[in-house]
C-alpha cells in the first residue's frame, strides 16, 4: 500500500510515492469503538474476519449510492506468486459536485481479500483511466503499487485515496461537515489486493465486491479531506534459528522485485535513504520522521502492517515539549484493522514532524499457518501478505491559514 504525493500537501523527507492499499481509513469517525485500540493480538489468523457490517443510518441531506464490480473476478497471481492487486473502474454517474461523507467496501470473498482501496479520479483523469481499462482483456487491470494509471492526462487530477478496507474494518463515517469532494464526471478506481497464500497461489474462488458511498451536497462550511500515508521502512532479519537464501537482504529485495516489479522493489532502499541516510538498520523496530510542509488538521488515523506486525505509533514532534501521540496501536491485530478518531483535531504545519514507529516480529512466522510453510526471509517492504509494511494512514484537511 502506498500513497500519492499531492501537488499541494505533502510531507518532506520521507514521503512515499503511491502506496496503493488498504482498510477503512479516511474519516472523522467510523464504528462506535473507533477511538479504542484494537484488542490484544494473538497469532494473527489472517482473513478470518467477516465482511463489513450494516451502515449507520443516513443523516440529514445524505444518500446512499450502491456500486458493484461489473462481474466476478478470479485472481491469478503473476510470477508464481500468491498475491495480485487488481484495479477496476467504477462510474458513480455523478452529474453535480458532491461530498463523500462515508464509504463502505463490502468484499464478497473475504478468504482471499487482503485489503481494498477506493480512489477518486477527477474528470481530468477519466480518459487516462478508461484508456488503461481498455488495454487489458477482461475485468480491470493489474496494479501493484498504485492505480497503475500514468500519463499526462492524469496529471490534471491525480487519483485521490478516499477509502480503504482491511479485515476488521466497517463503514468509514466522516463528520457531517467534512468529506472528499467529487466533481461531476469523476470516476472511482477500486483496487483490491487478493492473497492466495492459503492455496499456494492456485485459484481460490472468484470475488465480486461492492462499495457503498454516502453522499451529500455539502455546504460552504464543509471541509475538504485528503488521505496521507506516513510510512516507515521494514528491515526485519531472519530469526537467529533461521537460515536460507532469502535471509540475505539483497536476495529478498530481488525476490520482491521479481514478484511486483521495480517500482515496488526499489521501495526498501528508497525508504532507507529517506529515513536513515542510506544505511539499513536491521531490527524489529524501525522509525521514520516526516517533516510537515503545509498547514493541515489531523482528524483520524489508521495503522497498517501485515502478518508480522506487533505495534505501530505515530507521534507529533517527538522529544520536544510539544510531543503528542496521534495514533497508537500497541497490539496490532491483522484481523482487526480499523480507523481511530483522534480525541480532538490536531493542528500541524511547517516546522512540525510526524514520526512513525513500527515493530515487527519474525517469530510470528512459525505460528501462522500461511507463513510457516514459506522459506525464511529477510523481510522488507513489499506488496505481498508475506512481505511487510509500516504505514500510518492519516485523514487530514488542508488549512489556508
Amino acid at each position: 500500500m502506498r500513497t500519492p504525493d499531492s501537488p499541494r500537501w505533502k510531507f518532506g523527507a520521507a514521503t512515499m510515492t503511491l502506496v496503493a492499499a488498504f482498510a477503512a481509513v479516511t474519516a472523522c469517525g467510523s464504528d462506535a469503538d473507533n477511538s479504542a485500540s484494537p484488542p490484544a493480538a494473538g497469532p494473527h489468523s489472517a482473513h478470518s474476519g467477516g465482511s463489513s457490517g450494516p451502515p449507520q443510518p443516513l443523516r440529514a441531506g445524505e444518500r446512499f449510492l450502491d456500486l458493484k464490480m461489473a462481474e466476478a473476478y478470479t485472481p491469478t497471481p503473476p510470477e508464481g506468486g500468491t498475491d495480485e492487486y487488481r484495479c477496476q473502474v467504477i462510474d458513480p454517474g455523478l452529474t453535480k459536485a458532491e461530498f463523500l461523507t462515508g464509504t463502505q467496501v463490502m468484499p464478497e470473498n473475504v478468504a482471499i481479500a487482503h485489503h481494498a482501496i477506493v480512489y477518486a479520479v477527477p474528470p481530468g483523469g477519466a480518459a487516462a483511466v478508461r484508456k488503461q481499462d481498455a488495454k487489458t482483456p477482461g475485468l480491470g487491470w493489474q496494479c501493484f503499487g498504485g492505480t497503475g494509471v500514468a500519463g499526462a492526462e492524469v496529471e490534471e487530477g491525480d487519483a485521490a485515496w478516499v477509502d480503504t478496507w482491511a479485515p476488521g474494518a466497517t463503514e468509514t463515517l466522516l463528520d457531517h461537515d467534512a468529506g472528499y469532494k467529487l466533481e461531476p464526471g469523476s470516476l472511482l478506481v477500486l483496487q483490491i489486493h487478493y492473497n492466495l497464500l492459503a492455496t499456494d497461489g492456485k485459484p481460490g474462488g472468484s470475488d465480486r465486491s461492492a462499495v457503498r458511498l454516502r453522499l451529500t451536497d455539502g455546504t460552504p462550511q464543509t471541509r475538504e479531506l485528503e488521505t496521507w500515508s506516513v510510512d516507515g521502512p521494514t528491515d526485519l532479519p531472519c530469526a537467529a534459528d533461521e537460515s536460507g537464501p532469502l535471509c540475505d537482504r539483497a536476495a529478498s529485495i530481488a525476490d520482491v522485485t521479481k514478484r511486483f516489479g521495480p517500482d515496488v522493489g526499489e521501495m526498501a532502499d528508497r525508504q532507507v535513504e529517506e529515513c536513515s541516510g542510506g544505511t539499513p538498520k536491521p531490527g524489529n523496530t524501525q522509525t521514520c520522521d516526516h517533516e510537515v510542509e503545509e498547514p493541515m488538521t489531523l482528524f483520524a488515523g489508521f495503522g497498517h502492517m501485515h502478518m508480522l506486525g506487533r505495534a505501530l505509533k505515530v507521534e507529533l514532534n517527538p522529544g520536544t515539549p510539544k510531543a503528542k501521540v496521534v495514533l497508537d496501536v500497541p497490539q496490532f491485530d491483522f484481523d482487526n484493522q480499523r480507523l481511530m478518531k483522534l480525541p480532538s483535531p490536531v493542528e500541524v504545519g511547517p516546522g512540525d514532524t510526524l514520526r512513525v514507529t513500527c515493530t515487527h516480529d519474525a517469530g510470528l512466522r512459525k505460528q501462522l499457518p500461511q507463513l510457516k510453510k514459506l522459506p525464511p526471509r529477510y523481510v522488507v517492504w513489499g506488496d505481498g501478505t508475506s512481505d511487510e509494511m509500516c504505514t500510518g494512514i492519516m485523514t487530514v484537511s488542508p488549512r489556508t491559514s
